[in-house]
């Protein structure tokens, strides 16, 4: 077993205690740590990290396409209906651009922007290629990437220009799984480092003074008040619906977008 560390909470400063012990790529025992004030579940110091990422996407996650068509689907339901038709918005560590693609599609004024992967599918439409400020900025399965979350809102928010984003995570409640009980560890991978629940997500939050909403691992953190029902209708099972509604009163912007990169 390795050497315990004390470790501080990277999003609430709490002492973590140790949690369990886990083999990480098939080959690391790592050490997994839980805060107890706000409840965000960590590994140790993630060394392996250059390993995990020798693809910035896993060649096994073959729900990829699927995953981004859903979360389009509720994303748009999200900004049509509770921010602007007209609004600008980013994908941060949008892996291939496939979100930013299908949400163009959509008819949305979406950019893309990640500092570890090739843009593939939304070439063009670059963050550097859009002026501030953004009207929300979305972070679609990150945070579980992310070894200080808050630094990385805090971040994204400031770069970008907006107190709004949504993202994703699947959340556990109560006491942390244990290894052989939750899937969402992907220990084969090695990818996924940090661990939220509901707490967690709300005291940082709370602490940029920011509202938060959650609904079927969809969360988001913005300055603007919004009924809680009204962001659990619209990313949660009616969305698919919904979204038909956004699709028939949108512009999509597959042609236009066409005719633009042809011309460049």
């Amino acid at each position: 077993m390795n050497k315990l560390i004390a470790y501080l909470c990277s999003v609430c400063g709490a002492k973590m205690v140790p949690e369990f012990t886990a083999h990480v790529l098939k080959r690391y025992e790592v050490n997994y740590y839980y805060c107890p004030v706000c409840g965000l579940l960590q590994t140790e110091e993630p060394y392996w990290l250059e390993e995990a990422y020798s693809a910035a996407i896993s060649d096994a996650d073959t729900g990829l396409v699927a995953r981004n068509i859903s979360l389009s689907r509720k994303l748009s339901c999200v900004l049509y209906f509770l921010f602007s038709e007209e609004g600008k918005y980013l994908d941060v560590a949008g892996g291939y651009g496939l979100l930013t693609r299908l949400m163009r599609d959509f008819g949305f004024n979406f950019y893309w922007s990640d500092k570890y992967c090739k843009n593939i599918l939304a070439k063009g439409f670059e963050s550097s290629k859009a002026s501030l400020p953004f009207t929300a900025i979305t972070a679609f399965e990150v945070l579980e990437h992310i070894y200080d979350p808050l630094s990385f809102i805090k971040e994204s928010l400031s770069e970008s220009g907006t107190r709004t984003i949504i993202f994703s995570s699947l959340l556990y409640e109560g006491i942390p799984p244990r290894p052989d009980e939750w899937w969402y560890y992907s220990f084969n991978t090695g990818q996924h480092i940090s661990f939220y629940q509901k707490k967690t997500l709300r005291y940082i939050a709370d602490g940029m003074g920011l509202h938060f909403h959650t609904c079927s691992g969809i969360h988001m953190m913005t300055d603007k008040t919004f009924n809680s029902f009204i962001f659990k209708i619209l990313s949660g099972k009616f969305s698919n619906a919904l979204s038909h509604i956004v699709e028939r009163n949108m512009k999509s912007k597959t042609f236009s977008d066409h005719e633009k990169l042809i011309q460049t």
